[in-house]
């Protein structure tokens, strides 16, 4: 049973869509950060306030290690989560990678104000998310199979092109059915 792996800059749609096409596919839906938060009974910036990026990231590789060991998951990741080879390394090894882009504009309109991004705790936040993006971009396309904007687009319809592109892949979404024959 192949796991599904979200990965996208932070307001992607990630969570969402995750939630979403686990619930059509009938797979446990994780998002990586919100475990993070679970274990250390405390929210990402006070982990960011705490430990530093740092700290955070080696938290983050060490549930990304164990989490793409999972069958039958969809995970939703950080949006820092790639910038780790050894994580990059277990998202490509251990299922399908899907990259959910979005541009600044609706990035933007998505997450500029959300306290809880402490990357975007800052004067400029456009002038931070652009940044990242070009620091990240390349390393989304690198560890995915396929990428799909969500963009100005309904979450059912994100869902309905990953479930097509999955299908395209022949991607197998279930345990092989055993006959009693």
């Amino acid at each position: 049973m192949t796991s599904i792996f979200l990965v996208g800059p932070m307001g992607s749609g990630k969570s969402t869509v995750g939630r979403a096409l686990a619930r059509k596919i009938g797979f446990r839906f994780i998002d990586s950060d919100r475990e993070i938060e679970a274990r250390c009974g405390v929210d990402i910036p006070t982990i960011f306030d705490y430990e530093g990026e740092a700290g955070f990231r080696d938290r983050e590789a060490r549930m990304i290690d164990e989490l793409t060991a999972l069958p039958g998951l969809v995970l939703a990741t950080g949006g820092g989560s790639v910038l780790r080879e050894e994580n990059r390394n277990h998202l490509r090894s251990r299922g399908h990678v899907i990259l959910l882009q979005v541009d600044i504009k609706e990035q933007l309109r998505r997450v500029a104000f959300d306290a809880n991004r402490p990357l975007l705790q800052t004067d400029d936040p456009e002038t931070r998310l652009r940044s990242l993006m070009e620091e990240r971009a390349p390393i989304y396309q690198e560890v995915a199979d396929v990428a799909i904007s969500t963009d100005a687009r309904r979450m059912y319809h994100v869902v309905s092109r990953i479930l097509r592109h999955l299908k395209q892949s022949n991607i197998c979404l279930e345990s092989p059915k055993i006959s009693n024959d």
